[in-house]
């Protein structure tokens, strides 16, 4: 009964990566558009930027996956996105918004002193910020980013709320087949996922040490 077992809660974690994988790859790239959108000197731009971050921060992922799913419908008798799209929507925007705040904190943490350094050799803003703050904005960054990172791993369970298969309800079934121990064996599956992801970010900050202070 083990190997039946492992393969459908394997089928159930596949869904869970897919949630996974394409909620970093778009909320990484996003999350760093609206950290300039709430830095912008542009103060209407910064406010709503602001504004937005704050919501989405401050409700429970599992209701904006409800209203990004059921909205549409029931608000302008839209059609219902597919499933898979309203979860990598619902989680690209939490996280980007997350991402965000650790990305503002991680440049304004750097010292004014470069930037004007940077100026009086002649470099342009962009240059600044691509060759001398983002490399030393990634080694700060990197311990916050990579315990959300690992948070999303966790909250993939959410999808379940919308008919999303994922490995949590993969083992739930298995329940009404009179065994519970299915459930207890995803926890396997996300501690060796999460595990694996520790010991990555872990050299990865030990390939940073090289900007200390």
């Amino acid at each position: 009964m083990f190997i039946p077992v492992t393969l459908q809660l394997l089928e159930g974690f596949w869904e869970t990566l897919k949630v996974f994988a394409l909620t970093l790859v778009f909320s990484i790239p996003l999350g760093l558009v609206v950290c300039f959108g709430s830095m912008s000197t542009f103060k209407p731009l910064r406010a709503l930027t602001r504004g937005f971050v704050w919501v989405i921060r401050g409700t429970p992922l599992m209701l904006q996956l409800i209203i990004i799913f059921y909205g549409p419908g029931l608000l302008f008798d839209l059609p219902a996105m597919p499933r898979l799209t309203a979860t990598i929507v619902a989680f690209a925007i939490n996280y980007a918004c997350y991402f965000s705040e650790i990305y503002r904190g991680g440049i304004e943490s750097i010292p004014l002193g470069q930037y004007e350094a940077g100026q009086v050799l002649g470099m342009t803003k962009q240059q600044i910020f691509f060759k001398v703050v983002l490399l030393q904005v990634i080694k700060r960054i990197m311990a916050p980013m990579s315990n959300e990172i690992i948070t999303l791993v966790k909250d993939t369970a959410l999808a379940r709320m919308i008919g999303i298969y994922e490995i949590i309800w993969a083992g739930e079934s298995f329940i009404k087949k009179g065994m519970i121990w299915p459930l207890f064996y995803t926890g396997v599956f996300y501690l060796i996922f999460n595990g694996g992801l520790t010991i990555l970010f872990s050299k990865i900050e030990k390939k940073l040490d090289y900007f200390r202070g």
